[in-house]
């Protein structure tokens, strides 16, 4: 089950479905494990969605219907083993990703993080953080976030 707890895999099963909730891609999960006849442990099926997310490998956000999971802007969607049947398998209504309410999430926690890994002077973080404003850009067009990738800039021209 290991393997489809890979951020890129996670991905890979919310874009089935365009986005879930975290309780739908656990699940989503679990029926994957169920097919592979193994067991799935629910707190390293929760890690695995917080490393995800964390990554910026899946985006969550609130819809006004709840919290969702979408593919983020560092994924590259793979599907795991089996997970072809999942959209006959479960009962997730069709979703219409809110791409401004999951750009402006996103958006957000970046300039949090960026602002965080700057006043550290966290270098690591921060070229992280300015590899990911390039991804954002493309993954997100409806967001900007250009005053990000010049602070994140400056700190390590600076430093």
């Amino acid at each position: 089950m290991s393997d489809a707890l890979d951020p890129d895999r996670l991905a890979g099963v919310v874009d089935l479905f365009g986005a879930l909730t975290p309780a739908e891609l656990e699940r989503a999960l679990a029926e994957l494990a169920f097919k592979r006849g193994e067991t799935v442990d629910p707190d390293a099926v929760a890690a695995a969605i917080d490393d995800a997310v964390s990554s910026y490998a899946l985006v969550r956000y609130d819809d006004g219907d709840g919290t969702r999971l979408v593919s983020g802007p560092t994924a590259f969607p793979t599907l795991p083993a089996n997970a072809e049947d999942l959209p006959h398998i479960l009962e997730v209504p069709d979703r219409e990703v809110d791409r401004e309410a999951a750009g402006t999430a996103v958006a957000e926690r970046l300039r949090a993080e960026a602002a965080s890994a700057v006043a550290d002077g966290d270098d690591a973080a921060i070229e992280r953080l300015l590899d990911t404003t390039y991804d954002v850009a493309v993954w997100a067009d409806v967001v900007a976030v250009d005053d990000v990738r010049d602070r994140l800039d400056d700190a390590l021209d600076d430093g």
